[in-house]
């Protein structure tokens, strides 16, 4: 595997896909392969041309809703969507937007949608205030998406209703047991945008995702303990074995972007490898 297979893994081509329009409004896409699954269902879907358009008919939020529900649910009884969740999620146009409808989270990557998330470097710094150590997690083995992989001391989905900011609070305490007021400390860096294939959804899925990072400094004290089962083990790395994680392909995508896009704006790599994976990522960068 390359070093910084990563980078080019956020944009993994996608099979063909359709738009899928709401209210005229392109909010996500449905890869080519999945059109026929949907026009069995006989569900209120336009099907033309390069689209898939719920009814106009559908007016509101609640109507998309409960038909997108319904949908839904068919498909995970076709198993053609995984890892169900329990959790809403937001579909809009932009991130900037009013929802146009709310659907399960483990749907979003079957119709594309764009989803936002939250991820933070926690990390130990000398007296000068350069990064010398950040702190990893092994992700669960039990877990439905990357079991094992190495991950940052907190990441996680931001569901409707939630900010990124807030998103964080609440993992800060599940992932970490860092209280609010310590993970409100958090500065934030860059936000990555992922536009890539997923085998979620029968390999019909796309992660189309606005990952927001943040830099969390901590006293060397602090000891992070996870309180949800979903982490394995957390410990404190130098700066230059976590970087050594992420280039190598130990982490997730998500979090290899997370901790290059620390290491890049701390200045923690050599300057020639520095210039070329700035370039390279450039395009990743909101």
């Amino acid at each position: 595997m390359p070093r910084w297979s990563a980078i080019d893994e956020a944009r993994a081509q996608p099979l063909r896909r359709l738009d899928f329009v709401i209210d005229g409004r392109v909010v996500g896409s449905i890869a080519e392969d999945g059109v026929d699954a949907l026009a069995a269902l006989r569900a209120p879907l336009a099907i033309a041309g390069d689209r898939v358009a719920l009814d106009a008919a559908l007016g509101d939020v609640a109507s998309r809703s409960a038909a997108l529900a319904e949908i839904n649910a068919a498909l995970r009884e076709r198993e053609l969507i995984s890892g169900w969740r329990d959790e809403t999620y937001a579909v809009c146009a932009s991130a900037d937007e009013e929802p146009l409808a709310l659907i399960e989270r483990a749907a979003s990557r079957f119709w594309g949608t764009l989803t936002l998330g939250a991820h933070a470097n926690g990390y130990v710094a000398d007296r000068d205030g350069r990064p010398t150590h950040l702190w990893i997690a092994r992700r669960s083995w039990t877990k439905a998406t990357d079991p094992g992989l190495l991950d940052n001391l907190i990441g996680g989905g931001v569901p409707h209703g939630q900010s990124p900011f807030e998103t964080l609070l609440r993992e800060g305490d599940e992932e970490a047991g860092l209280a609010a007021d310590v993970t409100a400390k958090a500065l934030p860096g860059r936000i990555v945008a992922l536009h890539r294939a997923l085998p979620d959804c029968a390999g019909l899925g796309l992660q189309h995702e606005h990952l927001h990072v943040f830099d969390l400094q901590l006293p060397g004290i602090v000891q992070p303990f996870n309180r949800d089962g979903e982490v394995a083990e957390v410990w404190l790395a130098t700066t230059d074995e976590a970087i050594e994680h992420a280039a190598n392909g130990e982490m997730t995508v998500d979090a290899a972007l997370v901790t290059l896009d620390f290491a890049l704006r701390h200045r923690l790599l050599e300057a020639g490898e520095h210039e070329s994976l700035a370039r390279r990522a450039a395009l990743l960068w909101r």
